[in-house]
């Protein structure tokens, strides 16, 4: 026996047309989610004019905003120092690279941030942060951090919506990465640096890329964490190659490595500048870095400024109550290693120091929550 359907053909018709307008509302649902979002808009996000004549833009990163009762994770002293003195300075622009706070999740460390850096406001300096790893990060929440972005853009409100943008310059064009993401040439964040690498304008001199783990790194004692990633090693690739093809500078400032490093390679100007407060990490200076002093700790900041058509870069380490000028390079310019340091540096005494500061390290690490301090002078 053939069963009798009980929808009517009024019900089909209705059923029918339910299903369309269901599956209607999904597409339009699907492509809502797919519509791209604000960090792959091409051209510049933001746009700050320069002023008249010469101009500087700062930089540095791994500053861990934090309660200042806390001196083992970050060096209130040395933190507050650099906002004062960068304050100073009134640079048209100022890049952070990351780890702006010790913990992303906890909404104290940005009411930190917020009161120390009101100098910055009172100087009118124009502040453009890139995500770090501590950004995102809540040691209470082991299953990630549903509060950590949301801190970030109640922070920063015009990046709502961005983990990577861009910013016009007058002569300079700075790209902000999120190296919490993928960077490679295929990926979404990589597409977008190629769109913005080709359509530069024409009148750009000098690009800056500012992420927080860097491309190029020396190793750091007792942290293979901290070695240079495939993520960004495919980022560098795609800058030299582009470098070979736009007229414009290039320059990257990470941080990550809570030191001062300097490299160049494929035409393009590589710098660790994670010197803004957090407890710093010794590393083994290789060969290829152009910064061979041994000089521990390095709190600093980089200083750009335009000079008779050049661009010149200055690192100014913190030295007891002042800041000295510490290494200084032309951007694009051809730097050539100083052979005597690196000698130095790979003989056999020099292999014996740096066994020794090892040890350091290890010491430091092992008793810094216990308040003991150095055990060596090294």
């Amino acid at each position: 026996m053939t069963r009798q359907s009980n929808v009517s053909g009024s019900e089909r018709r209705w059923s029918l047309r339910d299903g369309f307008l269901a599956a209607f509302f999904i597409c339009l649902v699907g492509l809502a989610q797919a519509a791209p979002s604000k960090s792959s808009d091409s051209g510049p996000a933001f746009t700050v004019s320069p002023p008249k004549g010469s101009w500087t833009l700062i930089a540095y990163g791994d500053t861990r905003f934090t309660d200042p009762a806390d001196r083992v994770n970050s060096n209130p002293m040395a933190r507050q120092a650099l906002v004062r003195k960068i304050a100073e300075e009134k640079p048209s622009v100022l890049l952070l690279s990351g780890d702006l706070p010790f913990h992303g999740g906890d909404g104290n460390d940005y009411v930190v941030y917020h009161a120390e850096t009101e100098p910055w406001r009172q100087a009118g300096i124009r502040v453009f942060p890139a995500l770090g790893n501590h950004e995102l990060y809540d040691p209470r929440d082991r299953n990630g951090c549903g509060t950590c972005l949301e801190n970030w853009w109640k922070t920063f409100p015009e990046l709502r919506g961005r983990r990577w943008y861009s910013v016009r310059f007058g002569e300079a064009y700075i790209l902000t990465l999120d190296s919490n993401l993928d960077l490679y040439a295929g990926s979404a964040q990589g597409q977008w640096l190629a769109r913005q690498l080709q359509e530069l304008p024409s009148d750009i001199r000098y690009v800056f890329i500012s992420l927080h783990h860097p491309p190029i790194a020396d190793p750091v004692y007792l942290k293979d964490s901290h070695s240079a990633r495939p993520n960004e090693e495919a980022l560098a690739q795609q800058l030299e190659a582009a470098a070979k093809q736009i007229k414009a500078k290039i320059v990257v400032v990470a941080g990550h490595i809570h030191n001062y490093e300097r490299f160049q390679r494929g035409g393009v100007d590589y710098l660790v500048s994670g010197g803004g407060g957090a407890r710093p990490y010794r590393v083994a200076r290789s060969p290829s870095d152009l910064y061979q002093e041994n000089i521990f700790p390095v709190f600093h900041y980089v200083k750009f400024a335009s000079d008779g058509g050049k661009l010149r870069a200055t690192m100014y380490r913190l030295d007891g109550d002042r800041f000295i000028s510490a290494d200084s390079f032309t951007v694009g310019e051809l730097a050539p290693v100083n052979a005597k340091n690196v000698r130095e540096r790979f003989d056999l005494a020099g292999r014996i120091r740096w066994a020794l500061v090892c040890l350091q390290q290890l010491i430091d690490d092992s008793h810094q929550f216990l308040g003991i301090g150095r055990l060596l002078q090294i």
